[in-house]
């Protein structure tokens, strides 16, 4: 056999090493769709199924008289009672006013910006003032006809000859209302130093905005925080058969409102309303959803001021777990309110169909209620 000679033996190792880098080098790819390319894949689709939350609603209670329950709703008036505001101590206290020096309403300010400032992730506490509107036509025809009557014939009417309802205006009565609400909230902010409010909503019918309008104007607003509303589909009063809740045009309110805000999205006509079917309590239930959702995702405020209706008021106090209280005409209640993001998917809150309503065809005798 012929012996390897010193070159053949030093090629061997070469091949081998080459041998050696190919495998390695084939390698590479595959390490790099390891390390790079599937775990850009897994993020990706992380991403694109991020975990579902949603805001969980509840009343805070202990702050204000109205969610006591030894508290009675008939014939409290908020302008005698401070807004209901419980004379209290609060664990800020000693921080903020060791001297005792500062009234409930400054008191109460800053121990609720501590709560926010120490609240959890996720969590945020705002104040919400509920208004309902001024007296209105429509409130005044009830009366007249009674409430069987009104249901039964004249609500889905436009007036009666005398009076026109179709989203109703104020009556001289509706405006003292929200002139009287102006005044307490202009000796408030004197004498108390209660912050005014920071955001202001209103439903889109027009007794609301001339309540809110009323109420707010002339008032001692900061330059960070000017009477500047925004107009809310979600805040109306229940929707449909009653003429009164009916809303005039997006054209009309700018002209009687100029500067304030319209939602994203408001259309020009009323495309809400329709002659004959009725909004049901579930429905309301699930609007005042989407009304907080809005308010609680995309407003960093913490006081806020809600224009709004008895049965929407009424609405939002149910799903914010706060007990009932039925508000008089011009009247206002404040709640706070706590809203926690938790992971989960939202409870379906099933179907919510309108209701039928039956209507006479004829103008009924007055009717007892």
């Amino acid at each position: 056999m012929a012996r390897e000679t010193h070159q053949e033996r030093a090629q061997i190792p070469r091949k081998q090493l080459q041998k050696t880098f190919c495998s390695i080098t084939a390698l590479i790819p595959l390490l790099f769709v390891i390390t790079i390319i599937v775990p850009f894949f897994i993020m990706m689709g992380e991403s694109s199924n991020p975990k579902s939350t949603y805001l969980k609603y509840s009343t805070v209670t202990g702050y204000f008289e109205q969610d006591d329950p030894n508290t009675e709703p008939r014939g409290y008036d908020f302008a005698s009672h401070n807004f209901g505001l419980i004379e209290r101590a609060y664990d800020t206290d000693d921080l903020f006013d060791p001297h005792h020096e500062k009234t409930q309403w400054q008191r109460f300010h800053f121990h609720l910006n501590e709560m926010n400032t120490h609240a959890p992730p996720g969590v945020q506490f705002k104040v919400l003032y509920l208004g309902r509107h001024g007296q209105g036509y429509h409130n005044v025809a009830e009366a007249l006809y009674g409430t069987k009557a009104w249901d039964c014939y004249w609500a889905a009417k436009d007036g009666d000859g005398n009076m026109t309802w179709f989203d109703a205006l104020l009556t001289p009565a509706g405006i003292a209302q929200a002139s009287h609400a102006n005044a307490f909230w202009r000796s408030l902010t004197a004498d108390q130093k209660i912050p005014l409010p920071q955001s202001y909503y209103s439903s889109p019918l027009l007794r609301c905005l001339a309540t809110a309008h009323i109420t707010f104007s002339g008032l001692p607003h900061s330059e960070s925080s000017p009477f500047v509303p925004t107009i809310k589909e979600m805040l109306r009063e229940v929707m449909g058969v009653h003429t009164c809740d009916r809303r005039s045009t997006k054209s009309v309110i700018a002209k009687a409102y100029p500067g304030w805000l319209f939602e994203e999205g408001f259309a020009e006509d009323d495309l809400l309303w329709v002659p004959d079917l009725r909004e049901t309590n579930a429905a309301m239930l699930v609007r005042a959803r989407k009304a907080m959702d809005d308010i609680f995702s995309d407003d960093p405020n913490t006081h806020i001021s809600i224009s709004s209706h008895s049965g929407m008021i009424a609405s939002l106090l149910e799903f914010l777990g706060h007990r009932e209280f039925g508000l008089g005409t011009g009247q206002v209640i404040p709640v706070l309110v706590k809203a926690e993001r938790v992971l989960g998917k939202l409870p379906a809150s099933g179907e919510t169909p309108w209701e039928k309503v039956d209507l006479c065809s004829e103008p009924p005798d007055m009717l007892p209620n």
